[in-house]
């Protein structure tokens, strides 16, 4: 303060006026050293500063205002100069005529105008122009034009003529901006920047989120470029990541920008400081630079200076109406009016592109054809990330792309031979995490590794039950950071999930902190929790739901499976694994079930080693309760595991004919009785079957009566008793005499299933009702029945059940007569299953093989039969293998080769007695008698033609009680019987069929 009040003292460049004289000059000092770009820029600069009218709050400015509008005027007058040498005369026409318009007398600004007009081939208006101003000078002035004004016009009439040459085309503008050239081709994406232009056209701050690696950076080139001419005044990329100072961004800003002289002479950073430090606050200075410009400026990879980034783009954004900000990050500035737009891996098709530009850049002559499922692999196991599939490609110099596949499980020590240009954090795929992780607090750290021992993902509880309390915090953070993938699941939550290459190297960093075994401790415990309580949710309302969070959580439920295994805990291996056995079942997972039960049994004492103690009553479920188990209740869970293995070997008949099988099975008969309440339910229902096995069906009813019973006095056991009815219904329907009782079981089961809400027992019981109406012959009825239960099948996913269902089905129509229907159908079950293990294939197969046996399509029955014996496990099971013995034996003797046939016959009649067989298909052996008289009647010469009569009559007379031949049967026995007629009268024939009549099956299969 001074005597009578205050003085401000201020430097020069603190005062609007005093910096534009600066700018002005050094602008004018620029064209005159021939740089009419750097004269642009500092004209700019200056003219920025103009807000309205000069000191217009100030009395007595006319003299002042006036002169420094004179300024102004000059400034424009250069600028334009400027743009004129720049050969940008179309944009500056529009503010010329302005100008000449508001100055008519001003003739600079008039020969500006003029030469304007000429530069853009508009030499007529020129001349015209003129002629109004010379007309002006004289009508106002007395006067005439000046030497430049004079000079110029003769100019224009030097380059007028009759036919005036078109005017060369003017150079192209150099658009504003400092985006960089492309060095490789872009590939993939234009979905994505379509989508990145619609949102600049709506949103003045597009952030673009995802991982390192992801493409962030050259995305946001290419959107720059798309959108350019959108902004007059440039695309801007403003690289942050290499500033180590938050307090440095917006320095880093100007200097990308452009906007000071020092930047323009590539001043380094302590030059820009220093420049910094006269010159005031860096992001005023950047406010006044990018003022009214239409102009767009990207901020480069934000996560490590997220907060300094964010306050300077809001500060940009709020006083400089026409500027448009694109950022790319780890995670989001978090700035009001921000768009996010996640930058999602590459879809495989466009990785393989990527792969396969790359790869060719680094070794000639590559293509993905090359090895396109070694190439598939690594992209998806890449995760799709641009960066990690150009350091593969590297990788192509020297290794071929099946050796890269096989060595990613070691991606860090692999991907190691990125660009050397690049920042070191992008030179290899370790860099690339190193650089994500060190921006983590210790939070962070801890959650990240231990959601590495997830597999697919998972959802907020389970995270919650792994990582601790501050799993909620911590994750909002990683996902924000772009380390945690986080999607909507099918229910109303999110899941999280790490893509493979973060995943991995989370888990090194758990291993490092000594935390990995209570993380997979933790981790089996909630899984192990999760099938146990969804078990029970699998029979009744809830069955959809309880299906789908198997689904959803299978790759976790296996993985906590390994973790048991991998700790020899027994306890926690049997409630895992007998929590989804019936999950295993429903989705017809026999090799699952197997190999995880042999990996559990390893774990604990064979409770079927002779002597075995006898089974005691448990009612309750091995699962009821969490672990561990004691006394009779872990006896019972180890039996019910054994028991799960042993109905799984059902398919493997070698396994089933060694002494060690039987012995075991004959303990397993020993140990259980009749009625007890374990048998009631699955897995010990399952003794049954070592029963058949060692004693045939003799006891199958005493021991269905006994278990149906035990669940009807036994409360709680309604589910148990429709099980038991529909399983005993499955076997009753096997025997003609038997498929009353099995249609009446059925039926309850219905009842009951349906009270229960059951889709998954209602199409078992249906199937089994079908099954009883077939054997009496009664096809439409069974076919109703069986499209029933594919309703049910269908509302559950249940595609292993639908495609059983399905053979079944097309094999009652062709019964029926609906032949074009029942083949199609059988088709479209072998056509969709192709390929798979499915206990419905070797089932369609053969009716099919059958039904184009019997039609006379003899080369594609043994093309079915071919394929079931060359790719399905299945086909040892002896039920099935002794149904293709019969049909290749049938074939061969068609084709003329009965010596092989019969050769076929006589094994199939060895495997048709047993006891399996007996249960499944009793009149197996009349049909493998069938085909023997067919073989032995088409024996050349007719020599064999009485025992074929034989053997024909066998056939019938020892064909169980009530059982009717379905079409494909009666074919082969009408064939049969026509052709041993051809070559027997009717007294041999007669004599010979009621010889057969009268013999054993040992006997009858001895004339084969």
């Amino acid at each position: 303060s001074v005597d009578g009040g205050y003085r401000l003292t201020a430097a020069p460049d603190d005062v609007d006026l005093a910096r534009f004289d600066r700018l002005t000059a050094d602008g004018r000092r620029a064209l005159d050293d021939a740089d009419p770009a750097k004269a642009a820029v500092l004209l700019d600069d200056a003219l920025a500063l103009w807000c309205g009218p000069v000191l217009a709050d100030l009395p007595d400015r006319t003299a002042d205002a006036a002169r420094w509008e004179t300024r102004r005027l000059d400034a424009l007058r250069a600028r334009h100069t400027a743009a004129l040498a720049l050969h940008h005369a179309e944009s500056s026409l529009p503010e010329l005529a302005a100008l000449c318009d508001e100055h008519p007398l001003d003739e600079p600004l008039q020969a500006l105008r003029l030469r304007a007009l000429r530069d853009t081939g508009r030499t007529a208006q020129a001349l015209a122009a003129y002629e109004e101003v010379r007309q002006l000078l004289a009508d106002r002035l007395g006067s005439d034009p000046g030497a430049e004004l004079r000079a110029l016009h003769a100019e224009l009439l030097a380059d007028t003529g009759p036919e005036p040459a078109p005017p060369a085309p003017a150079a192209p503008r150099p658009a504003p901006g400092n985006l960089p050239a492309r060095l490789t081709s872009f590939v993939g994406r234009e979905s994505d920047i379509d989508a990145i232009g619609a949102d600049l056209a709506g949103s003045r701050l597009v952030t673009l989120l995802g991982p390192g690696g992801a493409g962030k950076t050259r995305l946001s080139i290419e959107a720059a470029e798309a959108v350019r001419d959108n902004v007059p005044d440039g695309a801007w990329l403003a690289e942050l990541a290499p500033v180590d100072d938050p307090d440095a961004v917006p320095q880093a800003v100007l200097t990308a920008i452009g906007a000071r002289e020092t930047v323009l002479h590539g001043a380094g950073v302590d030059s820009v400081r220093a420049a910094s430090d006269r010159w005031g606050d860096p992001v005023e200075r950047l406010v006044e630079h990018c003022g009214r410009r239409r102009m767009l400026i990207i901020l480069d990879n934000c996560e490590h200076v997220v907060d300094a980034a964010a306050r300077l783009a809001e500060r940009l954004l709020a006083d400089c109406p026409y500027l448009t900000v694109l950022a790319t990050s780890r995670e989001p500035l978090g700035v009001p009016g921000e768009l996010l737009r996640p930058v999602e891996p590459l879809p495989e098709p466009v990785a393989l592109r990527l792969l396969g530009h790359r790869g060719a850049a680094a070794r000639p002559g590559f293509t993905v054809a090359d090895d396109p499922e070694a190439c598939a692999e690594i992209c998806h196991r890449l995760d799709g990330l641009p960066l990690a599939i150009e350091l593969a490609a590297a990788r192509l110099r020297m290794l071929t792309s099946r050796q890269i596949a096989d060595r990613l499980d070691n991606r860090f020590r692999l991907l190691t031979s990125g660009s050397r240009t690049v920042l070191p954090r992008q030179q290899t795929l370790r860099a690339v995490v190193d650089w994500s992780w060190d921006l983590l607090d210790a939070d962070e750290r801890e959650v990240l590794g231990k959601l590495s021992v997830f597999a697919g993902g998972c959802d907020l509880a389970a995270a919650e039950a792994v990582c601790g309390p501050v799993a909620l915090d911590a994750l909002g953070s990683l996902v924000d950071k772009s380390l945690v993938v986080a999607a909507p699941s099918a229910g109303s939550g999110m899941r999280y999930r790490l893509l493979e290459t973060v995943a991995e190297y989370a888990a090194e960093r758990l291993d490092e902190s000594g935390e990995r075994a209570a993380a997979e401790r933790a981790h089996l415990t909630y899984y192990r929790e999760l099938a146990r309580t969804t078990d029970p949710l699998l029979r009744g309302h809830h069955q959809r739901e309880a299906i789908d969070r198997i689904q959803l959580e299978y790759e976790n439920l296996r993985t906590a499976l390994r973790h048991a295994v991998a700790l020899r805990d027994e306890q926690e291996g049997l409630c895992m694994v007998l929590s989804l056995l019936w999950y295993w079942q429903m989705r017809d997972q026999r090799l699952e079930v197997r190999a995880w039960c042999e990996e559990v049994m390893a774990l604990g004492p064979d409770p079927f080693k002779d002597p075995a103690a006898p089974a005691e009553p448990v009612w309750a479920r091995s699962t009821e309760n969490p672990p561990p188990l004691a006394g009779e209740d872990l006896a019972e869970a180890r039996r019910g595991l054994h028991l799960a293995h042993l109905a799984c070997m059902d398919t493997d008949m070698e396994a089933w004919q060694s002494p060690e099988a039987r012995d075991k099975l004959t303990v397993v008969t020993e140990v259980y009785r009749p009625g007890l309440p374990q048998t009631c339910r699955s897995p010990g229902m399952l003794w049954w079957f070592a029963e058949m096995l060692v004693h045939g069906v003799a006891r199958l009813p005493e021991i269905t009566d006994a278990t149906v019973q035990t669940c009807r006095e036994t409360p709680g056991y309604e589910w148990e008793l429709a099980g038991a009815l529909q399983t005993r219904a499955n076997l009753l329907a096997n025997r003609a005499t038997w498929a009353g009782d099995a249609t009446r079981d059925a039926d309850e089961a219905l009842e009951i299933y349906r009270r229960l809400g059951d889709d998954w027992g209602l199409a078992e019981a249906l199937s089994a009702r079908g099954e009883a109406h077939e054997r009496k012959g009664l096809y439409l009825e069974a076919a109703a029945d069986y499209e029933g239960a594919m309703a049910h099948a269908e509302h559950l996913g249940a595609r292993a059940q639908m495609a059983v269902l399905g053979a079944r089905l097309g094999n009652v129509l062709l019964e029926a007569g609906d032949e074009e229907r029942g083949e199609r159908l059988l088709q479209e079950v072998v056509h969709e299953l192709d390929g798979r293990h499915s206990e419905a294939m070797p089932v369609a197969r053969l009716h099919l093989a059958s039904w184009l046996l019997v039609t006379g399509r003899t080369a594609e029955a043994r093309a079915q039969l071919t394929l079931l014996r060359e790719e399905f496990v299945l086909s040892r099971f002896i039920v099935f293998d002794t149904m293709i013995l019969a049909q290749e034996a049938w074939l061969d003797a068609e084709e003329g080769n009965s010596e092989r046939a019969l050769d076929a016959i006589r094994h199939a009649l060895g495997l048709a007695g047993d006891s399996l067989c007996e249960v499944v298909v009793p009149q197996m052996p009349t049909v493998c008698l069938t085909v023997a008289a067919l073989a032995l009647a088409l024996v050349p010469d007719g020599s064999r033609a009485l025992d074929a009569a034989r053997c024909l009559g066998a056939s019938s007379a020892l064909m169980p009680e009530g059982h009717l031949r379905p079409q494909v049967e009666q074919r082969g026995y009408d064939r049969a019987e026509a052709r041993i007629r051809e070559v027997l009268d009717e007294t041999a024939f007669g004599a010979a069929y009621a010889e057969g009549g009268g013999l054993s099956l040992v006997e009858a299969t001895a004339l084969v």
